[in-house]
């Protein structure tokens, strides 16, 4: 694809930059005014939902990616390029929901869900709300695991580096939380009357 240039970065027809998410990091903190919020633009939307899964609340997770996207743009610096951008904020966003948790937990009423989409079928929220609830009742590691393997398609190796554990603790968790799922959408007396296992 034919590329132009405009300011420092180079945009694509669609008239957005080619550059790949470490350059416009490197542009950012050389002083571009556009870069951050073209990672901004490319990354929000799969950031929200990962914040939604992990804090149950639309609320606390919007405040959540707003006060990553911050600290990701005041601390770019930061930035070793030991891993992917996109796994340096996922870890960014995931410690700003767990410090949300754990200064303001959640209720036990079910949280708004954003059933909009006219294309589910009755069956599928359901089956989405049931899903939603019984991962809020998983202990936080396997959530946060289960959310981003299971649901997000990120790499075991990412969630680690991500969550800041071993490869092997991730897919224990996985493990875990998906028995536990089961155990909780399955209607597991066992399983509904005694908590998750932690870890």
């Amino acid at each position: 694809m034919m590329s132009k240039e405009r300011g420092p970065l180079a945009v694509d027809e669609s008239g957005h930059p080619s550059a790949s998410d470490a350059e416009l990091l490197a542009a950012h903190l050389a002083g571009d005014p556009d870069a951050f919020g073209e990672i901004y633009r490319r990354h929000r939307d799969r950031l929200w939902a990962v914040a939604m899964r992990t804090c149950g609340d639309r609320e606390m997770a919007a405040d959540a990616v707003q006060e990553a996207f911050i600290a990701a743009f005041r601390r770019a610096g930061s930035f070793r390029g030991e891993s992917a951008v996109t796994t340096w904020l996922h870890r960014i966003v995931v410690n700003a929901c767990l410090d949300r948790l754990r200064r303001t937990r959640p209720t036990a009423e079910l949280p708004e869900l954003d059933l909009a989409d006219g294309r589910d079928e009755h069956s599928d929220v359901v089956t989405r709300m049931a899903v939603h609830a019984a991962l809020q009742q998983l202990p936080e590691g396997q959530r946060l695991a289960l959310v981003l393997v299971d649901m997000h398609g990120v790499s075991v190796a990412e969630a680690a580096q991500i969550l800041d554990c071993a490869e092997g603790t991730i897919k224990s968790r996985c493990a875990r939380g998906r028995s536990a799922l089961a155990a909780i959408l399955g209607g597991d007396t066992e399983g509904t009357n005694s908590p998750p296992r932690s870890s």
